[in-house]
């Protein structure tokens, strides 16, 4: 089961700067979310720890790296047994050009989003890879003609967050109970 981590608000603003900027030294995360630089650390190690930070990455500008075609694509499968469903999300995992999956309710079973080239490689891809995954019955594609928002910077901050721990007066930081809070 997937459980979830309170932070509090110091943690909270750590995970904004380091969204906004991973590359910043702990000394200039501690400067911007108001802590010295040893606790900032230890927040971030344990954060880290807890599954709450994945990893760091360097967002690419996908057409300068020639993935000019975004396509959303809606999947149906035959069937939902156990064995078609892992065999198709296995199969959409090793494949690089699909760089979304999301299982969904509604009309179709997946959406995913697949980066190509151009409409000849999605062409390509569709017949040679996506008609061929395990359980695919239906595929319909949608081009994307402008992204207006593709934002992967999450939504956390004190106001939004509904699991931010209160601050404790008179204290840098927010104690924490073992394993619950960071």
């Amino acid at each position: 089961m997937n459980q979830e981590t309170v932070l509090d608000n110091a943690s909270l603003r750590i995970l904004q700067e380091l969204q906004r900027d991973a590359r910043q030294t702990v000394q200039q995360l501690a400067d911007a979310v108001g802590l010295s630089s040893t606790p900032c650390w230890k927040r971030i190690k344990d954060m880290e720890a807890a599954g709450v930070i994945r990893g760091y990455t360097a967002l690419v500008d996908r057409s300068k790296v020639g993935l000019h075609l975004l396509v959303v694509a809606e999947i149906n499968l035959s069937q939902h047994s156990e064995e078609l469903v892992l065999g198709f999300e296995r199969a959409v995992a090793a494949e690089p050009k699909i760089v979304r999956c999301l299982s969904t309710t509604g009309q179709s079973d997946y959406i995913l989003t697949v980066l190509v080239p151009g409409i000849a490689e999605y062409e390509r891809f569709l017949h040679g890879t996506l008609f061929k995954l395990p359980g695919v019955t239906h595929v319909r594609s949608s081009i994307v003609l402008k992204e207006v928002k593709a934002e992967v910077r999450l939504p956390v901050n004190s106001a939004a967050w509904p699991l931010a721990a209160p601050a404790t007066p008179g204290k840098r930081g927010t104690p924490r109970a073992p394993q619950e809070r960071i």
